[in-house]
């Protein structure tokens, strides 16, 4: 017999949630892995809000919503990806202590809270570290007397800076990437899949990955 379970979507823009960018991949991802493991989604709940801020479960209803539902269920919350709760570990660590359980559906069922607490902490630690090498590869640039954002149309000396943060963010990629290949992901497309699950940010701050992507990452860090 089907296991009730709750399913919870967010998107973190106006936009996206209007033109459905975003929740279409997230619904079918929960859908399949819903069937896959014997649950049955008694409802779903979507929000359009940031994850971000000390005070992000007040402005997120939807979330409170679905917590509640599946308190009187007894069942779990299903999402689809971790950072559709947050990428901030406070947060997440407040939502598990609330007593209903979380599943990721691409980090699999048998994720306990420990590995949703360790993911969660390294995609904040990697979001921190990205910001601080980006920032600081651009100001060495702008040391070495170069203008950026040269309103003459001269793009070189933001090209240079660009380049320089993406180099170093490829080195910090890195040992993730390899730590997810040790596991027994060898192919660029599944480690992609990875670390969107983990939530982990492109070097450009995007959170979709691409398998391209992976590759370069690991051609500049070589």
């Amino acid at each position: 017999m089907p296991r009730p379970a709750v399913a919870y979507f967010r998107v973190s823009t106006v936009g996206q949630g209007r033109s459905g960018l975003g929740l279409e991949a997230q619904h079918e991802t929960v859908e399949a892995f819903a069937a896959r493991e014997g649950f049955e989604l008694v409802e779903a709940f979507t929000e359009i809000e940031t994850g971000k801020g000390a005070d992000a479960l007040d402005r997120r209803p939807q979330l409170r919503a679905a917590l509640a539902r599946a308190r009187r269920e007894g069942a779990p919350v299903i999402v689809a990806k971790l950072d559709r709760l947050s990428r901030d570990v406070a947060f997440v660590s407040g939502l598990m202590a609330q007593g209903v359980p979380f599943i990721v559906a691409e980090l699999g069922a048998d994720a306990d809270p420990f590995m949703l607490h360790l993911w969660a902490a390294l995609a904040e630690k990697e979001r921190r570290l990205i910001s601080e090498r980006t920032k600081a590869a651009l100001a060495r640039v702008k040391a070495r007397g170069v203008r950026l954002g040269n309103p003459t149309g001269d793009t070189s000396a933001a090209l240079a800076g660009k380049r320089q943060a993406a180099q170093e963010a490829a080195k910090r990629l890195l040992p993730i990437i390899a730590a997810i290949e040790a596991a027994g992901v060898t192919s660029a497309t599944g480690v992609a899949k990875a670390l969107e699950a983990r939530g982990v940010k492109t070097p450009t701050g995007r959170n979709r990955w691409q398998a391209i992507q992976v590759q370069r990452i690991k051609e500049r860090a070589a």
